[in-house]
């Protein structure tokens, strides 16, 4: 991927009209994920068939003609689905050259178990070569998610550094992070953490070079727009939201209410998918659920 696509891609991230699709569930969420499209466990018998079976499914929501560049800005995709193929092209190249869809890479291995309030990212020694490997998929941007549980000022410091970390080295190899430090939407103190978060995530910018970009994934915020002056940072691309496991209706509802974000949902776009349902019936569900995101993110629903 030569300079020309990546700011090809740079500017349809910073001003284009659409949404991001999360395709990057991994081996922790896999099942659920696949579950909720009707392929239970007692239907495959070990991990590579697993594997198979959902991305069969992510190959039937790319390959689909409703899944297109008008509504979509970008995916996230696991590395697993970056190093295999549909219709003979790797899964970022068709995404990129056949479907006009940036694509990007969740790179991070997991969570921690809680402690101090949050889950931090387990450690990421293969970090180096998974970039590279990256730039050399034709992938544009990374992903990596923590999550805060509890309004612990020590723990959200923690989180916010360690991201950070972990996205200088991104941006050193050439690629755009997105930085994703989720609040727990049942968090008791969602309001306050949020609060606190962002402040954090002020001063981590205030460190960054003035050339460096990045792309928040927040979860959608107790009061609206409360991200607004974070968007307006000239580092920050774009600021997108996380579902966090509120319903695909709940999470257009609240982020209709955000004039800066655009949706980022992963089992919100896949809600009601079936693997059961004919190639029409499955196209019409998910045409249905890009559409509501689509105009959510575009504010006019």
């Amino acid at each position: 991927m030569g300079a020309k696509m990546n700011n090809d891609f740079a500017k349809r991230m910073r001003n284009g009209s659409g949404f991001i699709a999360a395709l990057d569930q991994s081996g922790g969420s896999t099942p659920k994920a696949l579950s909720l499209y009707g392929v239970t466990p007692e239907m495959y018998s070990t991990e590579s068939e697993m594997f198979d079976l959902m991305h069969e499914m992510r190959t039937r929501i790319i390959a689909s003609p409703t899944f297109t560049s008008q509504r979509i800005l970008a995916a996230i995709l696991f590395e697993m689905t970056m190093e295999r193929q549909i219709d003979g092209m790797y899964t970022a190249q068709y995404l990129s050259e056949k479907k006009g869809i940036v694509p990007f890479l969740k790179i991070d291995n997991g969570l921690l178990p809680i402690q101090d309030g949050v889950a931090l990212m387990k450690d990421i020694p293969e970090l180096d070569a998974r970039l590279t490997k990256a730039t050399a998929y034709g992938i544009f941007g990374t992903k990596e998610r923590s999550v805060i549980k509890e309004l612990n000022e020590s723990g959200i410091a923690k989180v916010v550094k360690q991201q950070f970390e972990v996205a200088h080295r991104v941006i050193d190899a050439g690629l755009v992070p997105i930085i994703e430090p989720e609040v727990d939407i049942n968090a008791p103190e969602k309001s306050e953490i949020e609060a606190v978060l962002k402040e954090y995530l002020f001063t981590a910018l205030s460190r960054l070079s003035s050339t460096d970009q990045i792309i928040f994934k927040l979860t959608l915020p107790t009061v609206p727009n409360f991200y607004h002056e974070l968007s307006q940072d000239s580092h920050v691309m774009r600021i997108v939201a996380l579902s966090g496991g509120y319903s695909r209706s709940q999470a257009n509802s609240l982020l209709v209410q955000n004039s800066d974000l655009i949706a980022s949902f992963s089992r919100a776009l896949t809600e009601g998918l079936l693997v059961t349902q004919s190639q029409s019936e499955f196209d019409a569900a998910l045409d249905q659920s890009i559409e509501a995101i689509y105009r959510a993110s575009t504010k006019k629903a």
